[in-house]
């Protein structure tokens, strides 16, 4: 299921929901834990898990971007910058697991909207098959998904 994407007073926000069967611990060590991170966002990294710590981006060319962790509720909330945009997980208790929710705040929509919507889509994908003891290669879903959100996008402008 594509996100939603609606226009704010602040720009745009994307919602993405997913209910899964694993428990809130489980999924939030997969957003915390950085030798779970590296499995399905190689790039990320925890810096330091606290309201006012970092996420660091590896850029893949020696340099780093710190994203700032604006939230933090241990097992439920992790919010942080991205970007001129900001992302915000968050996991509600279910009874028969949890459901994960990704928002990204979108100041603009630009040329790179459709990517970033794509990833995120696709690293969901991937949290939920680790869970579930199965593997997802990233590379070979993104293009599809990203084919999805630039006319999910598209769509949107026209409006």
């Amino acid at each position: 299921m594509l996100a939603t994407v609606r226009k704010s007073d602040e720009g745009y926000i994307a919602r993405f929901e997913r209910t899964l069967r694993h428990s809130p611990e489980e999924v939030w060590s997969y957003l915390t834990d950085n030798d779970k991170l590296d499995r399905w966002f190689s790039e990320l990294s925890v810096d330091e898990l606290r309201e006012g710590g970092f996420i660091k981006f590896d850029m893949r060319d020696g340099t780093f971007e710190k994203f700032e962790i604006l939230e933090l509720s241990m097992n439920s909330v992790l919010e942080y910058t991205w970007g001129e945009d900001r992302v915000r997980f968050e996991i509600h208790k279910e009874q028969e697991g949890c459901r994960l929710i990704l928002i990204e705040k979108i100041a603009r929509i630009t040329s790179h909207t459709p990517k970033d919507l794509a990833g995120w889509h696709v690293c969901l994908m991937v949290i939920e098959a680790l869970l579930d003891g199965k593997a997802i290669d990233r590379d070979e879903e993104w293009p599809l998904w990203h084919e999805r959100y630039i006319r999910l996008i598209e769509s949107e402008a026209s409006v």
